[in-house]
């Protein structure tokens, strides 16, 4: 299992940040991994992500939602890996504290677990951060 937490502040209010990382038509925008969008509604979507130069489809459920504070997505990927994805938005200093969560389970238990960690290493943490940090830049350029 890989487990990547990262937090950033916005200057932009929490319901602001929620319109931009709920909109599936704007991942492109900011998550650094987001390759494309297949089909998508309000509480599901299909998503094409890059690591490591290689592409892989995700089918994710919105599991919670609590306007604009959390929302929690449960998605399945190739091989029957898991992954398990938390936004939490809370008001700050007149913007937001962004915290987000992701879980990452691989398929084929324990030896699936140390070939993901070979393979992908520090990655989706850098790859985190850099989403954070673009989506903090598209919400304050403004």
């Amino acid at each position: 299992m890989t487990k990547v937490s990262s937090s950033i502040d916005i200057a932009a209010t929490p319901q602001e940040v929620w319109d931009v990382v709920m909109d599936p038509e704007r991942l492109h925008e900011w998550v650094s991994i987001h390759r494309g969008l297949g089909a998508h509604g309000h509480d599901h979507m299909e998503q094409t992500l890059c690591l490591r130069g290689v592409n892989f489809h995700v089918k994710w459920d919105l599991a919670e939602s609590d306007e604009p504070r959390v929302a929690v997505w449960q998605g399945r990927g190739p091989a029957r890996s898991r992954a398990h994805t938390a936004y939490r938005l809370s008001a700050v200093n007149g913007g937001t504290r962004f915290d987000y969560e992701n879980e990452f389970k691989a398929p084929f238990g324990p030896l699936g677990a140390v070939a993901s960690r070979a393979l992908v290493g520090g990655v989706p943490e850098r790859e985190a951060r850099a989403s954070l940090q673009r989506l903090k830049a598209l919400l304050e350029k403004g």
